[in-house]
């Protein structure tokens, strides 16, 4: 067989734009995880556990209204926008629907949240707390992370992101100085997000002439129906995260909050390594499927043997050397955090291998309203059992319910994957004899 010099070329830039959008995501996710891992012992420290416990009681709260307005934004809008990246016209279009709801939701958003926040005194009490806080909701829908992905502009994201968080992360330590200087945390934050937020539409209208407008009510609406089963799917999955700690805040209180947040935030943390991966692959894949579902399937299934032993790996490390790793971040005192990061260390080995059968596969297939149900019924299981055990256990309990819980997605979305490609495979067998 004759190869063809064009063909190899266009090989090669595709895979070029792959590795390149992979190195700028994992410095992103560099950071991302490097950063935590040092304002939060710092945080931990000089706030101490129960205003630690509040901030993160307050950030569970406000992640609500963050999921409403990206709306999954982030996995359609990704998805729209790479299926159209030649034609100018259509981005410009996808752009402003998608912008123009984005702006709707975080007004009503902003509205309910001071509703809510006033109606009831466990919020009211802090209500500036939240009101600061929102400014990162604000921040995140001005910021679109989707549109970056679409075009595979990574670069964009990476920069505006470690500059904007490395500056205000810097001016923690400087303000941060005592207990009663916790309400800076979320002031920072918001103001990280929408400096970036900012910057980035000031670059999409200069290097990318796309021009924002307002839309109807009637387009803004269509791009609500088209995300509806993913703004759905990502809305349970916060209910069975977020919830979590507000259940447990409600029931046990700040200090428990602190000790749980303390290692569910390192094991996300050791989780998010597999983002920089997931994000770069998407629009790609998504690309790839539209060619060869069954090929690009294939190719999914062998880099999630690759991350598996990966992250086995990882969480044989982490679950032997919990004490010191907890010591070492967060100093002593913490031994309820260091029997809690053991019940979540297998969390980023579950939440890659969910990613892989449900965001790289049922996402990019289509199949959007599979990815629901199998969120919706861990919504369920979730709040069945996670009442009762945090009731029982306080913040072990709630431990428990998250990891099960994190257990029936991985297996709801592996089966739902295997039967997709299962049709596909036949599908392709039958055409083949016909």
């Amino acid at each position: 067989m004759k190869l063809n010099p064009f063909d190899i070329f266009q090989q090669y830039k595709k895979h070029k734009i792959l590795a390149s959008n992979f190195v700028y995501l994992s410095i992103l996710q560099g950071l991302n995880i490097i950063l935590p891992l040092v304002t939060f012992p710092y945080l931990m420290r000089v706030l101490g556990v129960e205003h630690f416990g509040l901030l993160f009681f307050s950030f569970a709260f406000i992640t609500y209204f963050q999921i409403i307005t990206d709306y999954g934004f982030n996995a359609t809008g990704t998805r729209d926008i790479s299926r159209v990246v030649d034609n100018k016209e259509e981005q410009n279009e996808i752009f402003n629907q998608i912008m123009s709801a984005k702006l709707v939701l975080t007004a009503l958003s902003f509205v309910l949240m001071m509703a809510i926040v006033f109606a009831f005194e466990i919020f009211r009490k802090y209500w500036l707390i939240y009101f600061f806080s929102f400014g990162s909701v604000f921040g995140q829908a001005i910021f679109p992370v989707w549109y970056f992905q679409g075009i595979q502009k990574m670069k964009y994201i990476t920069y505006l992101n470690v500059i904007t968080k490395t500056f205000f992360t810097l001016a923690l330590f400087v303000f941060v100085k005592e207990k009663s200087d916790y309400y800076f945390v979320p002031v920072f934050n918001a103001l990280g997000f929408i400096s970036a937020g900012l910057i980035s539409l000031y670059y999409i209208r200069k290097d990318f002439d796309i021009r924002f407008k307002i839309q109807s009510f009637k387009k803004i609406k269509a791009q609500l129906d088209r995300g509806k089963f993913v703004f759905l799917s990502e809305l349970k999955i916060s209910l069975f995260t977020n919830t979590n700690t507000l259940i447990l805040g409600f029931i046990a209180g700040n200090q428990a909050v602190g000790f749980f947040s303390a290692a569910e935030k390192l094991a996300r943390a050791i989780g998010n390594l597999q983002t920089p991966i997931s994000n770069a692959l998407f629009p790609f894949i998504s690309k790839e499927m539209a060619l060869n579902k069954l090929q690009t399937i294939l190719k999914i299934r062998k880099i999630t043997i690759y991350g598996v032993l990966l992250f086995s790996v990882i969480i044989v490390v982490c679950f032997c050397f919990a004490d010191p790793i907890i010591r070492i971040i967060y100093g002593e005192g913490m031994e309820t955090t260091v029997i809690i990061f053991k019940i979540l260390v297998f969390i980023p080995l579950l939440s890659f291998l969910d990613t892989m059968y449900g965001k790289q596969i049922l996402l990019n297939l289509g199949k959007d309203n599979l990815y629901f149900r199998v969120i919706l019924f861990a919504l369920i299981l979730n709040i069945s059992i996670n009442l009762p055990l945090t009731f029982l256990y306080k913040e072990f309990g709630t431990s428990i319910a998250l990891i099960i819980t994190q257990v029936v997605i991985f297996l709801g979305m592996w089966y739902s994957a295997k039967r997709e490609a299962s049709l596909i495979f036949q599908d392709k067998i039958e055409n083949e004899s016909n």
